[in-house]
């Protein structure tokens, strides 16, 4: 993603046609999404689930998911 990025940067300063420079930014928009759903997916599968089992986590848990949806419906 890093070169993506830097890539359209570098278009943005040659001026390159909006089109183009367009197609680059939802592909780096695209990149992030994946990036947000395996980090997410990640978060579940080990934070979420340790502090679930934890008496007493399990409230804290219970308000970062409801972040991340907040945050996800933006």
């Amino acid at each position: 993603m890093r070169g993506q990025l830097d890539g359209l940067i570098e278009a943005i300063d040659k001026e390159t046609y909006c089109v183009e420079l367009l197609m680059q930014s939802r592909s780096i928009q695209s990149g992030l999404k994946s990036l947000d759903a395996f980090l997410l997916e990640n978060h579940l599968r080990t934070h979420v689930k340790d502090q679930m089992q934890r008496k007493g986590d399990d409230e804290k848990a219970i308000k970062e998911l409801i972040r991340v949806y907040t945050l996800s419906n933006k």
